[in-house]
């Protein structure tokens, strides 16, 4: 993979205050990318803020809560008043469904774990891919998952498949134009989501997590990218 550079690109990641968010920054920042940093509340991005800024980056923060329609508007609101340009998108942010009988899951806990993991997506996508369309240039990844046999927690592995299929849709739309649109299983890992019996710690993410940004123009889009399948590559 190199050591290729995104100097001058801009990289929004939602969900970098910890965990799997976190590292993509860290591992785009190393990268010399700017970064507009995510999460629902500004307070949990000062260490992330920290970190990346050791690399000399350009750095912006945004906050609300992708549960909410009116603060995803916000985030985008926000975000053009910021930078105002989004090279590269890493759809990272997601909520699990509270473990429970699949029979027992109610239509709120659906219409939750779809608003966060599925319509915020969406929407961000809507926000940022007819610019990168007209700049002529554009990275879109969306974080999916391996999970399957699990009815415990099938509004997260529903919302995950939905992703799949949306990110299949998108990339035919923009097929041609070199915003390229994948998506990436970053693996089990142990983060607050994945909890500590996972198989991988959080930082085997890299690089693999950066390849689906890294692409050459006109690359792959459309394809899952397993961050796992590159952690030895150092």
């Amino acid at each position: 993979m190199g050591k290729r550079q995104l100097t001058g690109k801009w990289a929004l990641v939602t969900g970098a205050s910890r965990g799997i968010g976190q590292q993509i920054a860290l591992g785009l920042a190393e990268r010399g990318c700017n970064l507009i940093l995510h999460a629902r509340n500004m307070e949990n991005l000062v260490l992330t803020a920290k970190l990346v800024k050791a690399h000399q980056v350009h750095v912006s923060s945004v906050a609300g809560d992708l549960a909410d329609p009116v603060e995803v508007n916000q985030v985008i609101a926000d975000v053009a008043r910021g930078p105002g340009r989004v090279d590269i998108l890493y759809n990272n942010a997601g909520i699990q469904n509270a473990w429970k009988p699949v029979w027992e899951i109610t239509r709120d806990e659906w219409l939750e774990t779809f608003q966060v993991n599925y319509f915020a997506l969406i929407a961000l996508c809507n926000a940022f891919a007819p610019a990168m369309r007209q700049r002529g240039f554009g990275r879109i990844i969306n974080l999916t998952s391996g999970i399957r046999d699990v009815p415990n927690l099938t509004p997260y592995s529903t919302s995950k498949a939905a992703v799949d299929k949306y990110t299949l849709d998108l990339a035919a739309e923009l097929r041609g134009t070199n915003v390229l649109v994948n998506t990436l299983d970053p693996g089990w890992l142990v983060t607050d989501l994945g909890g500590p019996e996972a198989e991988h710690p959080v930082e085997t993410v890299l690089p693999g997590a950066l390849v689906p940004a890294l692409l050459e123009d006109f690359g792959p889009s459309g394809r899952m990218y397993s961050a796992q399948d590159f952690k030895y590559l150092g």
